[in-house]
């Protein structure tokens, strides 16, 4: 599958203070996987900045005054989100680069596939509202603009660590966005319980996985074949963008779960295929959370593998053992769900 890495060195001039897990090596270990992938012979394109029409789909007109007020000034907008002199430019960088892969997505011949390699992440930053280490949300921009353009579904798999409490919002009332969510519950920012599945007319089109601390490549595996899936397929999206957290990975400082690299690659597999199944392939990948380096960079080349279809599903192996977690998960979240899929 074609497959094209949107990303700029640029993401290193967001700087946060000593010790913050969200730091520059992590856009350092993006360069270094962009380069792998550019000497291999794959297309890396530096993005433009998001305009202000793009952010304005989904971000409040003041609160943009007031993320523009930090430019050249290092403020605390939250305990856990912290501006440098060029965070605001590097943040609409980030926005920017997720507008770039749904337009090559969408530009591109069936099966054109993209992945945006950014820093700051985005899925916590609401409306109005920077929180957890996010400014702009960037798959929520993406979204939008692939709304703009004129599809009218288009489905958001986001498998960080931590729920994506600005891109639900935003979406919760809004029925041509699907929003599927596998996070660690009870866990920041609280939200993303099995009953929170959108209102009005959407109701439904947001579907929460919580998992306990602890879940297992088996657990996710689970609740993916069983309700991830198959909502895909029911809902038929024109795009798939994926919120591509890697925080689950089992050695993450932030997270508690156990995911082995092996299962990031099969859970993009998955979607990717679904992708193909449903939308001509079309599918977008933007990077959220993921705090061990060495992680990171892994489950950075595994996702590229998949996106890029060198491991297809039947090459990756199902995880074996019991999966208490997600017979837990799927039993919270099929009452709440029952009445708008069959899962």
């Amino acid at each position: 599958m074609p497959l094209t890495l949107v990303t700029s060195d640029r993401f290193a001039d967001h700087l946060t203070p000593p010790g913050h897990p969200e730091r520059v090596a992590r856009a350092e270990v993006m360069q270094v996987v962009a380069s792998e992938f550019r000497a291999g012979g794959g297309e890396v394109i530096e993005p433009t900045p998001a305009t202000e029409e793009q952010l304005l789909r989904v971000h409040d007109a003041d609160y943009l005054s007031l993320l523009r007020e930090t430019s050249g000034r290092a403020v605390a907008l939250d305990p856990d989100t912290f501006t440098s002199p060029d965070s605001y430019l590097v943040a609409r960088l980030a926005a920017g680069a997720a507008v770039a892969a749904v337009d090559r997505v969408l530009d591109g011949p069936g099966g054109t596939r993209a992945m945006a390699l950014v820093r700051p992440p985005g899925h916590h930053a609401e409306r109005n509202r920077a929180m957890g280490f996010c400014f702009l949300n960037n798959v929520a921009v993406a979204a939008a603009h692939a709304r703009a353009r004129g599809l009218s579904r288009v489905a958001i798999v986001d498998y960080d660590v931590h729920h994506g409490n600005g891109t639900q919002h935003t979406f919760y009332a809004d029925p041509s966005v699907l929003f599927i969510s596998s996070h660690q519950f009870p866990y920041y920012p609280g939200t993303g319980a099995a009953g929170e599945i959108g209102s009005g007319d959407a109701a439904g089109f947001t579907i929460n996985l919580p998992l306990e601390v602890g879940a297992t490549d088996a657990d996710y595996e689970l609740v993916y074949q069983r309700v991830a899936l198959p909502a895909l397929e029911q809902f038929r999206p024109e795009l798939i963008l994926v919120s591509a957290g890697f925080d689950a990975y089992r050695d993450d400082p932030l997270g508690g779960m156990r995911l082995s690299v092996e299962q990031f690659e099969r859970l993009t597999a998955m979607i990717a295929e679904a992708a193909d199944r449903v939308c001509d392939g079309r599918v977008a990948a933007i990077s959220e959370g993921g705090y061990d380096l060495a992680g990171l960079a892994a489950c950075f080349r595994a996702a590229i593998r998949s996106l890029h279809g060198d491991i297809t599903l039947d090459q990756t192996q199902v995880p074996s053992g019991a999966a208490p977690r997600g017979e837990a998960c799927l039993a919270a979240v099929r009452p709440n769900l029952a009445n708008y899929w069959t899962i």
